[in-house]
C-alpha cells in the first residue's frame, strides 16, 4: 500500500485544501482544473462540518474512479475516526452500521503524502522519519500518522512544542520544521488542517490552504506549474474559488 506518492509530470499541479462537506467546492475544482496534463491532489478533510459530507466525498470517490492518474485523495484526520475519535463528527455519526465499515474501508487506504519537485504536500504536519521512502510504512495510528494527520504547526522557536489537550493536538515549531525539509531535500509544504493560522509561515516556505464554507477563511487553491522554479511557497499560484 503506497502512503507516498511521488508526481514525476505534470503540467500544472493544483492542492485543494480541506472541503469538508463543501460539494461546490469539489465541484468548482474539478470543473476549472481536471485536465489530462494535470494532477489534482486533495489534501484530506472531505467530511464533517459542511452541509453535503457524504455527497462530497461519494463525488471525490466518483472522480478518483474514472480519472485515477489525475485525482489524488490524501488521508486528513478527519478520514481518520475509525482510529482516533473526534468532534464535530457528524458524518460518521450519520451512518449506519454497514455504512460505517464501507466508508472505514475506503479511506484508510488513502494515501498520506504527495511529493511533486521540491514540494511536499500532506494534510497537517511533516512525519518524523529518517527518510521519504519511510512514509511508506507508516502505521495507522502511529506516532508518525499523527503528526501527518492531526499536527499543528507554531510559529516559534523549537521543535516539540507540547501538545495542545484543548485541540487534541500535537505542536511542532519552526526547528523541527527546518529540520525535516532539509532532511527531506524539499523547499515549500503544502498543507490544511489548521485554519487559524497565517497562510504563509516559516520564511514563506509553509503554506495554509483552506477550500471549505465550513470556515471564516477564503476558499482558495494553490497552484504549481511544473515548468517554474520553486523557492518559496509565494512562487505558487494562489487563487480564490
Amino acid at each position: 500500500m503506497e502512503r507516498l506518492i511521488e508526481i514525476k509530470k505534470a503540467k500544472k499541479v493544483i492542492f485543494v485544501g480541506d472541503t469538508h462537506g463543501d460539494l461546490e467546492a469539489s465541484k468548482i475544482v474539478i470543473e476549472n482544473f481536471l485536465k489530462p496534463e494535470n494532477k489534482i491532489v486533495f489534501l484530506g478533510d472531505y467530511v464533517d462540518r459542511g452541509p453535503f459530507s457524504k455527497e462530497n466525498l461519494d463525488f471525490l470517490l466518483k472522480m478518483r474512479e474514472k480519472y485515477p492518474k489525475n485525482i489524488i485523495l490524501l488521508q486528513g484526520n478527519h478520514e481518520g475516526y475509525h482510529i482516533l475519535k473526534f468532534s464535530p463528527a457528524d458524518f460518521w455519526e450519520s451512518l449506519t452500521e454497514k455504512e460505517y465499515k464501507k466508508y472505514c474501508q475506503i479511506v484508510k487506504n488513502f494515501p498520506l503524502v504527495v511529493i511533486a519537485k521540491k514540494i511536499i504536500a500532506l494534510h497537517a504536519a511533516l512525519p518524523d522519519v529518517k527518510s521519504l521512502k519511510e512514509i511508506n510504512e507508516i502505521k495507522l495510528g502511529s506516532k508518525e500518522w499523527i503528526q501527518v494527520c492531526w499536527g499543528d504547526f507554531v510559529e516559534k522557536n523549537g521543535k516539540d512544542m507540547g501538545f495542545d489537550f484543548f485541540a487534541g493536538r500535537p505542536q511542532f515549531g519552526r526547528d523541527y520544521f527546518f529540520e525535516l525539509m532539509e532532511r527531506f531535500k524539499k523547499k515549500v509544504l503544502v498543507r490544511s488542517h489548521q485554519p487559524y493560522v497565517p497562510k504563509f509561515m516559516f520564511n514563506d516556505r509553509c503554506l495554509t490552504i483552506f477550500t471549505s464554507c465550513a470556515y471564516k477563511r477564503e476558499r482558495e487553491i494553490a497552484i504549481l506549474d511544473f515548468e517554474k522554479n520553486v523557492q518559496t511557497a509565494k512562487d505558487l499560484k494562489i487563487i480564490r474559488i
